[in-house]
Parts: C-alpha cells; sequence; structure tokens
C-alpha cells in the first residue's frame, strides 16, 4: 500500500485499484480506518477519536490531491506525496 503522507504518528495511504467510493487509508499503531474523499467522512475500522480530527482536518486542505491520487492509483501509477498536517 503506497504511503502518501506521515504526521503525529499516522500513516496515510491508498491502494492500488482499490474498490470505489474514492477513499484512503489511516493508520495510527495498530489502527486503521478508511476515509471517504468526497464525504469526509471514516467508513471503516477504528481509531481514537482525536485521531479521526486530525486525520479529516488533513483531508480537508487536500481534498484535490487525494482525488488526484486516487484517479493515479486506480490507473497502477505512481502516487504523489501529499505534505503532513504539521507541515503546513
Amino acid at each position: 500500500m503506497p504511503e502518501i503522507s506521515r504526521f503525529l504518528g499516522m500513516v496515510i495511504a491508498m491502494y492500488y485499484k482499490d474498490h470505489n467510493p474514492p477513499h484512503f487509508h489511516a493508520k495510527y499503531g495498530d489502527q486503521v480506518g478508511v476515509f471517504s474523499i468526497r464525504d469526509l467522512k471514516l467508513i471503516e475500522g477504528y481509531l481514537p477519536k482525536r485521531v479521526v480530527l486530525l486525520v479529516l482536518e488533513w483531508a480537508f486542505e487536500h481534498r484535490a490531491e487525494l482525488m488526484q491520487n486516487w484517479d493515479l492509483a486506480r490507473r497502477e501509477l505512481p502516487l504523489n506525496p501529499i505534505l503532513p498536517l504539521d507541515q503546513e
């Protein structure tokens, strides 16, 4: 799973040729959550509330980049890194 960002102990990634709806995965320790890009909400898995809020804050700022990476991943092309939350 290609990593596209990493911040505050969280790893953000996407799978190549993943299923719809457009989404990304956030890993924090042993926990994983799946977030919808269009709706910006947790759609699968579990993460602590504070982590969910930080991931959503980051995703809101990078929604267009996330959609671009989703399109690249569906075509199995290299993904672009996205700035982490703590470096904006």
